[in-house]
């Protein structure tokens, strides 16, 4: 049986491929828009399924993984930046601190939806003024919640992990493996 990745992450694809080979990758197009008041945990869940669930309607009687990642500090959900400047604002919040990174996943197909999230906390080092800038120029958060990419050079500033890592990259390939393998 077929399966589907909706997401069009070069990120989450590799990581997908250390679970199986077989699969296709597909752009989910949906709105990532959520409601005021929805928590940081219940977002990445809510976002998993809405792109699982879209890309599962193009694709009937295969099955599909949707996720999201969003970051959290101090209760407030940090997406992905809007620009370089909204990066660094996003550095500046996160550096020296604990965070909280969520990776909602769910998989929808033949047999109905199933979802799940997968956390862990991140303390980041402090960072110089200079070495915010210098990372925000580099580009490399711009497409990552946080603004930071922990399997990148952004892994300099992560003091501390506990919990998933690959939740914090974003795609728990244990989890995800584990329900799969019950499923095809």
């Amino acid at each position: 049986m077929p399966l589907i990745l909706a997401s069009n992450s070069p990120r989450r694809q590799e990581l997908m491929r250390l679970i199986t080979h077989d699969f296709s990758a597909v752009d989910p197009s949906v709105d990532e828009a959520v409601p005021d008041g929805i928590g940081p945990e219940t977002t990445a869940e809510m976002l998993a399924c809405r792109k699982a669930i879209a890309a599962a309607k193009q694709f009937p009687g295969d099955w599909v993984v949707g996720a999201d990642t969003v970051v959290e500090i101090k209760g407030e959900r940090i997406g992905k930046p809007r620009d370089c400047e909204d990066a660094k604002r996003m550095l500046r919040l996160l550096e020296g601190k604990l965070h909280h990174v969520h990776t909602g996943v769910c998989i929808a197909g033949p047999g109905g939806t199933e979802s799940f999230v997968s956390s862990a906390e991140v303390w980041f080092a402090p960072m110089s003024e200079d070495e915010i800038e210098e990372y925000a120029a580099s580009g490399e958060g711009m497409d990552k919640a946080g603004a930071y990419g922990i399997q990148g050079s952004g892994a300099r500033f992560v003091r501390e992990i506990h919990g998933d890592y690959y939740a914090v990259v974003g795609l728990p390939v244990q989890r995800l493996y584990e329900r799969l393998k019950e499923k095809i």
